[in-house]
């Protein structure tokens, strides 16, 4: 009888356990908008962060366009690592297990990709090949885009 309880017990544990690794790691805060993409939930000081990292990027953008303008390979690199995996670990642990599996995926795609474009930049040092990773990635940002809306918790 004591094992049947011990084993119970066990059970209920790992079934919450599961639930909670869904929510925090698969699922996210979200809520299905009109538009057909999905609004991650988040707490507004939250949401400002995420909104920060998109600006940085934008910057970053413009810092390598402008690079490869003028063939500076080495500005290039140093603006891809600037978004590369790095600047990744700010991010609030509570924060993250508030997005959904789909926007983390793409998201640290990106910054590998950046990290991936600043290796190259540096070792290869050829224009066209960075605009043609650069083109990928922004790629993926239209994706995320088109998928994605962060909105602030008291919205709802």
């Amino acid at each position: 009888m004591r094992n049947r309880i011990q084993l119970t017990i066990i059970a209920v544990l790992l079934l919450v356990i599961a639930a909670l690794v869904y929510k925090f790691v698969v699922a996210g805060s979200v809520v299905r908008l009109e538009d057909g993409r999905q609004a991650i939930v988040l707490e507004p000081g939250e949401r400002a962060f995420v909104l920060r990292e998109m600006r940085a990027f934008v910057a970053g953008l413009q810092q390598m366009s402008g690079a490869l303008a003028r063939d500076d390979m080495k500005a290039a690199a140093a603006a891809a690592r600037g978004m590369g995996m790095a600047a990744a670990h700010h991010a609030p642990l509570a924060m993250v297990g508030k997005l959904p599996l789909g926007f983390k995926t793409l998201g640290f795609s990106v910054h590998r990709d950046f990290d991936a474009i600043a290796l190259d930049a540096d070792s290869l040092g050829d224009p066209k090949h960075t605009l043609a990773q650069l083109s990928q990635v922004l790629g993926k940002c239209v994706a995320c885009h088109g998928e994605f809306q962060i909105q602030a918790a008291s919205s709802y």
